[in-house]
């Protein structure tokens, strides 16, 4: 794990971000072209991409009936820890994603005006769900629960399947939990095409979200205007800052547990004292070994594993902010008041207790969080993902003709004098009947 300081990570930091540029447009071309041939052929085109990427022979996109319940009773009755395990996790999602709902408001400014703001779930959702090299039932709760708190009719699920053609029943168990309605066996772009712009199988949704591969992000960013997504998320990252007060081993192990999703995860470790530094280094080094999924934490690691040490707290503040990070863990002395100089972070974890996979699994809050640096202007998925908004207007005729000059003033200052005519109409026709 390199060790840096401040200065030079700051002159790397640009350079890296010319490289994702140049990645992205590599991307674009063979996404694109998936994007195309799903919106020319359907089901025949998506199945096509099911079988040369997921190597999955399949004659149905969708998850039979019989096959979820089946998943769900085998989970159920072979696997009741993590059965209830799921059903805990969820029953803490729900709780926390009901607090976030937001209600519609009305209000009279005065006698005869009503304004207010109705507030409407959107009528159907697409969910991705990644595979690959993991499954992630974690994923499935936390995306699905807050659009069924939201009260979105039709919450449907794509995830690409196993060479057998199955999914996993894990994956399906926490779908019926969460309260999906429908499960599709398709992965990558073409799941994100055939949700935008719907197939003979899959239906049109309002809205995609859920984490992914790259080539997952980029479609969703080509199809976005056609439907609504929730964010272009990237890599996992998280950046743990600590001291001395801290076990290195807590520090190591956070920063290596989101090593495992990936070989382009990011792990930083944030710091003011340079000895600290070297024993997380070398407790990564120990760690590393030990885990399974060594093969690809020692690759993450070498490639966007970091020490950055720091001058003092305010040069660290400020290099945490700069980045933005997904997930960001105040572990040191002083974590609870360092909370109020965060301005751009994902998630923020508060002490060394607060284990970054309590927020992957348990504690509540949404794991599908901005990327990126993308937290600078982007939230955590929730129930407002889910809703949109419409403004209410009513005016009396009094209160109508009470501001009628100042509204056709404006518009003919606009040069927009069928807009001031619609007022002019009927303030002339009041007049006329008075």
């Amino acid at each position: 794990m390199q060790m840096i300081r401040y200065e030079a990570f700051k002159r790397n930091l640009a350079n890296a971000e010319k490289a994702t540029q140049l990645m992205q447009q590599d991307i674009d071309e063979q996404v694109l072209e998936i994007i195309r041939a799903v919106q020319k052929r359907g089901d025949a085109a998506a199945l096509a991409y099911t079988e040369k990427f997921d190597k999955a022979d399949i004659t149905s996109l969708s998850v039979s009936e019989e096959e979820w319940e089946n998943a769900f009773e085998k989970v159920k009755t072979e696997q009741p820890v993590l059965f209830e395990a799921l059903t805990a996790a969820a029953e803490n999602i729900r709780q926390y994603q009901q607090k976030t709902k937001e209600e519609g408001f009305q209000f009279s400014p005065q006698p005869g005006i009503r304004l207010g703001q109705k507030i409407t779930p959107l009528d159907r959702v697409g969910v991705y769900v990644p595979g690959g090299k993991a499954s992630y039932p974690s994923t499935v709760l936390m995306d699905v629960i807050p659009a069924v708190v939201a009260g979105v009719e039709q919450v449907v699920i794509t995830t690409p399947p196993q060479p057998d053609g199955s999914l996993n029943p894990v994956v399906l168990t926490a779908a019926k939990i969460a309260g999906a309605n429908h499960v599709y066996k398709i992965g990558g772009a073409q799941a994100v095409a055939a949700l935008a712009y719907g197939t003979e199988s899959l239906p049109k949704v309002d809205k995609i979200v859920g984490p992914g591969n790259a080539f997952v992000a980029r479609a969703k960013k080509w199809v976005f205007g056609d439907v609504a997504i929730d964010m272009i998320a990237g890599p996992s990252e998280i950046c743990a800052f600590a001291d001395n007060t801290v076990p290195p081993s807590y520090v190591a192990a956070d920063l290596l547990s989101q090593a495992e999703h990936a070989e382009d995860a990011t792990s930083i470790c944030v710091t003011t004292d340079a000895d600290y530094a070297e024993k997380v280094q070398k407790e990564v080094e120990r760690q590393i070994p030990l885990l399974e999924r060594a093969a690809i934490i020692r690759e993450s690691i070498q490639a966007n594993g970091k020490i950055i040490i720091c001058d003092d707290e305010e040069q660290a503040i400020e290099l945490i902010n700069s980045i933005a990070p997904e997930h960001l863990q105040l572990m040191g002395e002083g974590a609870a008041e360092q909370v109020e100089k965060i301005k751009h972070a994902g998630a923020i974890f508060i002490g060394p207790y607060s284990s970054e996979p309590l927020g992957d699994y348990f504690a509540g809050p949404n794991h599908t969080l901005p990327t990126n640096g993308t937290a600078r202007f982007s939230s955590p998925l929730g129930v407002y993902d889910f809703m949109k908004k419409s403004s209410t207007i009513h005016y009396s005729k009094e209160q109508l003709l009470d501001s009628a000059d100042t509204i056709i003033t404006i518009a003919e200052a606009e040069g927009l004098t069928a807009h001031a005519n619609a007022i002019r109409i009927r303030k002339e026709n009041n007049h006329a009947s008075s």
